[in-house]
């Protein structure tokens, strides 16, 4: 059989960038208006860095790439576990947030009114997940090279548009709705608003280990993977700073609708320059774009989970995997939870106030598997054999704990300030209500772990796994 042909470092790079920068968060970060700056800074120097250099010096030196694997060493079994299922339920809550900027994006200019309604995009939701799924059930390859289009003609051509009309609109001497005085510029922290825009930004640099799953499937990993790391860092920053400002310096605070503020955007610097023809064409390569996100952030970490339930914490009708190695059953069941959450566009008052409330659920779950995968960085640096042709974090231990320690300050903040309701502009009822969902919600979606915990008790009193399959299941750190 001719071997599968492996991911190079161009695909590779463009698979994390995927799956990470969309324009889907352009809009909420613009609520920072004329902070944005200093907050984008804080979140790279407090998260994005922190969780780059921390994934590229695990993938370069465990023998299995992804968060299960990496907490389970560091950690022990169960809290591998918990970090796993925080990030693949994470994306669960997240894909209806990702999929309603996709339905309204696609039908902008037809009707932008479509955006608000909520069953449209509840059916709109419910059919691109279900073909986005049946698609990755060919596998990573076919995917990969699917994302990888997506975000060139998606991602890349649409940002670099955007950038331009910007300058344009500078040049011209234009209004912009924000200043860059250094007043202005720096936060002003009895401001609510300025901290909750925060989980925007937070969830827009979350998934920079998502791909290492993928380790088996890459050229030359412990080299490429770093590499790809640190290259789509200082894209991803530089693409979402600069796209976030086409947006604050356009549109009013008050007017940016976090659903389909992008295109809003696009629309307006189109409809300036006598180009409104092109808002389709932007429509059509905004929500292509998307779909590669989406293909990258389905299967990934569902594959993660799958290295979990092979450590006994699921039933061995989850762990089936087809002819191109995917996880089927565990893919579909995430299929049919997607599509239950769904709902919730049909109980809040409003779809700011859904989208709103599933960012933040979703960058609670996520900031919670990062403080794991720190705290287990930190084990795995002490009992880990060094190869010192192989990337680590520079600095030896300080530099180590000093990323760590930033990385855990950025995850507390963010938690803390998730329970802060918006001053203004969000309907989200009463901010008791909105903390006990914040918080309930939270804990609801944690606590299948003690349940798959249990279970995984249970099997250790039956008899052993056969000794080749437990050193299949079993990697290590390399030496």
């Amino acid at each position: 059989m001719t071997p599968l042909k492996k991911l190079n470092l161009f695909s590779l790079t463009l698979l994390i960038i995927s799956g990470i920068d969309n324009v889907r968060n352009f809009p909420a970060s613009a609520l920072f208006g004329s902070t944005l700056v200093f907050f984008f800074v804080f979140a790279a120097i407090t998260f994005l860095i922190p969780t780059a250099l921390v994934s590229a010096e695990l993938t370069a030196n465990v023998s299995e790439g992804g968060i299960y694997q990496w907490c389970r060493l560091g950690l022990g079994n169960r809290l591998g576990f918990l970090g796993i299922w925080m990030q693949w339920i994470s994306n669960v809550v997240w894909f209806p947030m990702m999929l309603s900027f996709v339905a309204s994006t696609a039908v902008y200019f037809i009707n932008p009114a479509f955006a608000q309604n909520k069953y449209y995009l509840v059916i709109s939701i419910l059919g691109i997940f279900w073909v986005v799924t049946l698609l990755n059930l060919k596998g990573i390859r076919l995917s990969a090279k699917f994302a990888s289009a997506c975000t060139v003609l998606g991602l890349f051509i649409p940002v670099t548009l955007l950038i331009v009309l910007l300058g344009v609109w500078l040049g011209l001497g234009k209004p912009s709705q924000i200043h860059f005085t250094l007043h202005d510029m720096l936060p002003n922290f009895h401001q609510t608003n300025n901290w909750v825009a925060l989980s925007a930004i937070m969830l827009g640099f979350v998934g920079m280990e998502l791909n290492t799953v993928h380790i088996n499937d890459v050229a030359q990993p412990r080299r490429t993977f770093p590499k790809a790391l640190i290259f789509s860092t200082m894209i991803i920053l530089m693409t979402m700073v600069l796209g976030t400002l086409a947006i604050a310096i356009v549109l009013p605070y008050n007017q940016i609708n976090l659903v389909n503020g992008t295109i809003q955007s696009f629309a307006y610097f189109l409809s300036a320059y006598h180009l409104s023809w092109g808002t389709p064409i932007l429509c059509v390569l905004l929500v292509v774009g998307s779909f590669g996100g989406i293909l990258t952030w389905v299967i990934s970490p569902v594959k993660g989970l799958a290295q979990a339930a092979q450590h006994g914490f699921m039933p061995p009708f989850l762990q089936k995997t087809n002819r191109y190695g995917v996880p089927q059953n565990m893919l579909i069941g995430q299929g049919i939870l997607v599509s239950l959450i769904c709902t919730v566009f049909l109980l809040l008052p409003s779809v700011n106030s859904s989208f709103l409330l599933l960012t933040v659920l979703t960058t609670q779950m996520n900031i919670i598997m990062y403080v794991l995968m720190f705290a287990a960085m930190l084990c795995l640096r002490h009992n880990a054999v060094r190869d010192g042709e192989r990337f680590c974090i520079p600095g030896g231990n300080i530099g180590l704990w000093i990323t760590c320690l930033l990385g855990l300050v950025g995850c507390l903040i963010t938690i803390f300030v998730n329970f802060i309701p918006p001053s203004s502009g969000i309907n989200v009822g009463s901010p008791l209500l909105y903390e006990g969902m914040c918080g309930g919600g939270t804990l609801l979606l944690m606590l299948p772990t003690l349940l798959f915990c249990w279970y995984q008790e249970r099997r250790l009193t039956l008899p052993s796994i056969p000794q080749h399959q437990q050193s299949a299941a079993t990697p290590s750190v390399s030496e």
